[in-house]
């Protein structure tokens, strides 16, 4: 497996410079062995249903995130490498708490990047998901 070329803080970093609508979302725990842990910031209304319990297009949101996290630590800094698959299953209703999501590369090659992503609500599994990236060749990466 590459190693990380981009720490938790420098991933954070590179969102709030770069993405700043998106910075707030979540913030990154840990980046290593081939994984990225990132938790979500507080939720607030627009992230949960009815009974407090955290929407799935939060999770997918999450879920979309950590992936990209994940290919930044692995791959530096590019901006333009984008989502082109997502599938999740829900496994239980994740209650407000903490909501965490762990992605792991499964493999990363010169131009796609596939991830499973476990989402986490309190330590406990609520859904998992798998997310492909296309990395765009170096001379079309843009931001770096």
């Amino acid at each position: 497996m590459t190693e990380h070329v981009m720490d938790p803080a420098a991933i954070d970093q590179f969102v709030a410079d770069h993405f700043p609508a998106a910075h707030g979302f979540a913030t990154t725990v840990s980046a290593e062995h081939g994984k990225v842990r990132i938790r979500l910031a507080e939720p607030g209304e627009m992230h949960l249903r009815p009974g407090n319990t955290v929407s799935g297009p939060t999770l997918m949101t999450l879920a979309d995130t950590a992936a990209y996290y994940n290919i930044l630590s692995l791959i530096g800094p590019v901006a333009l490498t984008v989502t082109t698959s997502l599938h999740i299953d829900f496994f239980r209703k994740p209650e407000l708490g903490k909501i965490e999501a762990e992605s792991r590369m499964l493999k990363l090659g010169k131009r796609l990047a596939v991830t499973s992503v476990d989402l986490l609500a309190d330590d406990v599994l609520v859904a998992r998901a798998s997310v492909t990236y296309s990395i765009p060749p170096p001379e079309k990466r843009g931001v770096r």
